[in-house]
């Protein structure tokens, strides 16, 4: 049985009240996955401009700090 198949099967089994606790979770999840997304994706649009900042010879003795 795979995990899927196991949450499945629990939230099946779990009462009504406890549903919307789950939902939020799932929710807060979700949205933790799509700011780790954006972060990466900011640092990746910002590289070229830091690239003209630190790329330099003055700024090389800093490199393997």
């Amino acid at each position: 049985m795979s995990v899927k198949d196991l949450i499945k099967h629990e939230v099946d089994r779990l009462p009504e009240h406890a549903l919307a606790e789950v939902l939020d979770f799932i929710r807060f999840l979700e949205l933790k996955v799509e700011k780790g997304a954006f972060v990466k994706a900011s640092q990746r649009l910002s590289e070229r401009s830091f690239e003209k900042i630190w790329g330099n010879e003055e700024d090389a003795v800093y490199d393997n700090l």
